[in-house]
């Protein structure tokens, strides 16, 4: 299967998939999916969804991505999230949404290679992931993930997830790097040390780059005056 999916990859190229998908056979997968987040969390909710795709479609109109995969990918790629909430971390939201997706993509009129290229999308598009995106659509769903984890709501989801899983506001008496996740340090300002602070630099698309240089200079700005708050400096 594995040799099978590397091969149609390869052999896959945006330009020879022009998009094809009826805007009824995405509406019905986008209420497929929303179904799937009524007991989400705040912090990865149907509207995190709603702004990837959103992201999606600006980034990938400008890197010339198939849009047809692209579209596809982003609605379903955090379906596997509560599973890894359920679990406190110990399943790969990435791993088990690919999972599930495939049942979902089986009827949808496009190629292997398409379908095959949504799964990996899915799989990759985690940060803290083992797989890397080798596609240009799964760069793409990268780029507008982690972009929506940046900026004004990146760091309002990053104290969002905090208070889900009942951490404290800040604990400045324990390195960021020591505290474990799902634990009650594992707060907004660990969250920015170990991951947001390092994602501008990360990005795969020059559209990415673009949206994630602002969103990171509000960031900074943010912990700096919000580490001086909180010991009572500013």
């Amino acid at each position: 299967m594995g040799s099978r999916m590397d091969a149609l990859l390869k052999s896959y190229t945006a330009a020879a998939y022009p998009a094809i998908l009826p805007e009824g056979t995405l509406s019905a997968l986008q209420s497929q999916v929303k179904s799937l987040f009524e007991a989400a969390r705040g912090s990865h909710a149907w509207d995190h969804t709603l702004r990837v795709c959103r992201l999606c479609e600006k980034i990938g109109r400008a890197e010339k991505a198939d849009m047809d995969v692209l579209r596809v990918a982003a609605l379903l790629h955090d379906i596997g999230r509560f599973r890894q909430d359920n679990a406190n971390g110990r399943l790969c939201h990435a791993h088990q949404g690919a999972e599930m997706a495939v049942e979902m993509i089986r009827d949808l009129p496009l190629a292997d290679g398409q379908k095959q290229n949504i799964l990996h999308c899915i799989r990759s598009h985690r940060f803290r992931g083992d797989r890397v995106p080798d596609t240009l659509e799964a760069a793409v769903l990268f780029d507008a993930d982690k972009i929506d984890a940046i900026g004004a709501v990146g760091v309002a989801r990053a104290f969002l997830f905090a208070g889900e899983i009942g951490a404290r506001l800040h604990n400045p008496d324990v390195r960021p790097e020591d505290c474990r996740p799902y634990s009650e340090d594992d707060t907004g300002y660990r969250e920015y040390r170990l991951k947001l602070r390092k994602i501008k630099d990360g990005m795969l698309t020059d559209a990415g780059r673009s949206l994630a240089s602002e969103r990171h200079r509000f960031m900074e700005e943010f912990f700096e005056r919000f580490l001086n708050e909180y010991e009572g400096k500013g």
